[in-house]
């Protein structure tokens, strides 16, 4: 019996693209030193160690970690007082150190030195004799530490620009701001102009306190969303940075931008008709997460790849003494 083939089936060309990186992206210092902390205090005391929440906001970050032997809790009476527990790099309120050295356990606190730079501003303004407006978000970590960091009714949260507008101090002439470290710069600078416009003797930080890392994966998204006809930013819902990063670029002009946590979460219904797609990651996703959803783009169309770089960072945050003695 004669069988036919037929003649081979050639393979529709991928279609191309553009995929602009941005630089810099992923991991910043103070997520670095965190996720170093947590490896050293396993080496140096050996397996469980706990942490008081999520060390940083990304689930793969955490994965890794437990699998070395960290285990993640909420509370300091889920750890048993024999064994190390880290704080994690979002700060916490200062009941919770109290309360480790109360229980005599041993700590270490991974909270980002530029978020302890606005505990430590908090304090000056109140011990200064001035009421204390905090811009961010409620319920977030970071919110949650800078507000225990002083008693109850001393730092009033603002989170909009209507907050801003209506909010009333009780004495108009001693009033200072603080921010959250990780919020959008834009968004900011709107609220803390209502601020000064309303109380133009407002005290403001020495420096400002949303972080080097935050404006510069902001700046670079920015330069690239314009071009963009999608923009994709690997992190978790949980992590703000990552949700502020979402929001710049479609406000700085991509038709649509997603917040994926790996590449296993594209919709690639999402690239019809897209040409260009601009590629970030939040300052607690690892940059193996980048290269594999860039190789998954690759695997579909013929991808070009062009980084987009603002600046370059140099910052290091040192370990703890403990952990390097």
């Amino acid at each position: 019996m004669r069988v036919n083939f037929a003649p081979e089936a050639r393979l529709p060309e991928k279609r191309p693209i553009s995929i602009l990186l941005a630089a810099p992206r992923g991991f910043c210092a103070g997520v670095d030193r965190a996720i170093q902390i947590v490896e050293q205090a396993i080496r140096k005391w050996g397996a469980p160690v706990y942490v008081r929440h999520e060390i940083v906001h990304n689930r793969h970050v955490v994965e890794r970690l437990e699998a070395l032997g960290a285990v993640f809790v909420e509370e300091l009476d889920e750890c048993p007082l024999d064994r190390p527990v880290i704080f994690s790099a979002h700060g916490v309120p200062k009941s919770v150190p109290a309360e480790a050295r109360q229980r005599e356990m041993i700590y270490v606190d991974a909270t980002c030195p530029l978020v302890s730079k606005v505990h430590v501003e908090a304090e000056r303004h109140f011990n200064a004799g001035r009421e204390i407006v905090l811009i961010g978000h409620a319920g977030h970590p970071e919110v949650i530490g800078t507000m225990g960091q002083l008693p109850a009714g001393a730092i009033t949260l603002l989170e909009t620009v209507e907050d801003a507008e209506n909010f009333q101090p009780g004495d108009p002439s001693k009033l200072s701001f603080v921010t959250q470290t990780t919020l959008s710069v834009d968004d900011t600078a709107e609220m803390v102009a209502v601020l000064q416009r309303r109380f133009p003797g407002i005290a403001a930080p020495h420096k400002e306190d949303i972080c080097y890392a935050t404006t510069n994966r902001q700046d670079a998204v920015k330069a690239m969303a314009e071009q963009a006809d999608l923009v994709l930013v690997i992190g978790s819902p949980k992590s703000s940075n990552s949700v502020r990063l979402v929001e710049v670029a479609k406000r700085a002009g991509a038709r649509d931008g997603q917040l994926v946590a790996s590449a296993d979460d594209v919709d690639w219904a999402w690239f019809v008709d897209v040409r260009t797609v601009g590629v970030t990651a939040g300052a607690s996703a690892p940059e193996d997460l980048v290269e594999d959803l860039i190789a998954a783009i690759a695997a579909r169309f013929d991808a070009n790849v062009e980084e987009v770089r603002v600046t370059k960072e140099d910052v290091v945050f040192k370990l703890p003494r403990a952990l390097v003695e």
